[in-house]
């Protein structure tokens, strides 16, 4: 019989010391027991070290790295992570989240019957600071999600990005995802760790374009959703800044890009610029940003909202809704 392949499980922390003990419990006990547990802390000024005392002699965590200097940005820590890794596979497990604990014996078994696969993820709870669920879903399962008899799909990457991931990142919490090592060993680290809000996005953007994605449609994964509006506020500016940049970078990969979705794409931002709750100052520059950036403005605007609605009457106009594989 086969030995189970060892997976990687990095557990970047900053400031959640409330969190991490759930967190490092719900590894440890996983029904799936072939894995490191690399533990990250960035640098953190609450009791986040005392946690991390309590595990770091346990036989299954290989690392403990303890910054004295926080790094600006999470993906730093995760590229730490990857070079410390010696799995066949990698789960980023921040540490304020938690999951079932047959995450892994649900996840790995799907990798292995696909070879080519760079990554899968899983659905998620959204959870407040107390665990309770709330109502909010990202995952937006429909028909076709819920149909499927087998419980997950197998997709091409590069038709995952063009069809998906060029409207928004469907992947939105490191914690649900299973990768593959050795292709996360070639993406530029450089890139997605210079960015401090959707270095995620861009990350998965170069996993996929090395192999095939897997959604398994069931939600094992809590992703902990904190109520800051002020940070809010002040990310807004950053993450659009950085999608920005993204988009872009997408639109080099994908040349078969209709100019059609591509003005409905900045149309898409600048309704996101519009409603986003920032200092008119911050608007101001965004708007001028997606101008300078990606040509994109208020006429693309205007085309997006008559694409909405029309396309309650004309089903063969394109929508992020009708596109999704």
């Amino acid at each position: 019989m086969n030995k189970k392949p060892l997976v990687s499980v990095i557990v970047p922390n900053y400031n959640y010391a409330r969190f991490l003990e759930q967190r490092m419990e719900t590894l440890l006990c996983q029904t799936y027991k072939n894995i490191e547990v690399i533990l990250l802390d960035d640098a953190s000024t609450d009791e986040s070290l005392e946690i991390i005392k309590l595990y770091q002699h346990n036989s299954r965590v290989s690392h403990v790295e303890i910054n004295t200097c926080n790094s600006g940005t999470p993906f730093i820590q995760w590229a730490n992570g990857l070079a410390l890794a010696r799995g066949k596979y990698v789960w980023i497990a921040e540490s304020d989240d938690y999951s079932e604990l047959s995450f892994l014996d649900m996840a790995v078994p799907l990798m292995e019957e696909n070879e080519d696969a760079a990554l899968c993820f899983v659905g998620s709870f959204c959870v407040d600071e107390f665990g309770n669920k709330i109502g909010i879903d990202h995952d937006r399962w429909g028909k076709k999600q819920y149909s499927c008899k087998k419980g997950y799909k197998v997709f091409n990457g590069n038709d995952y990005l063009l069809y998906n991931m060029y409207w928004r990142c469907y992947i939105y919490n490191a914690s649900g995802v299973l990768f593959r090592r050795d292709f996360a060993e070639t993406v530029d680290k450089t890139k997605y760790c210079s960015m401090r809000s959707s270095g995620d996005w861009l990350f998965w953007i170069e996993m996929m374009r090395q192999g095939k994605v897997i959604e398994i449609y069931k939600k094992l994964n809590f992703f902990r959703y904190h109520q800051s509006t002020s940070m809010k506020a002040k990310k807004a500016g950053i993450a659009l800044e950085e999608d920005f940049e993204i988009i872009k970078q997408m639109e080099k990969y994908l040349p078969q890009l209709t100019f059609y979705k591509r003005t409905l794409r900045r149309g898409v931002f600048y309704k996101k610029i519009k409603r986003a709750d920032v200092d008119p100052m911050i608007r101001l520059s965004l708007f001028n940003r997606l101008k300078e950036d990606l040509g994109g403005g208020f006429g693309a605007y205007v085309i997006e909202r008559i694409n909405r609605y029309l396309s309650f009457f004309l089903p063969c106009l394109c929508t992020e809704q009708r596109e999704r594989l």
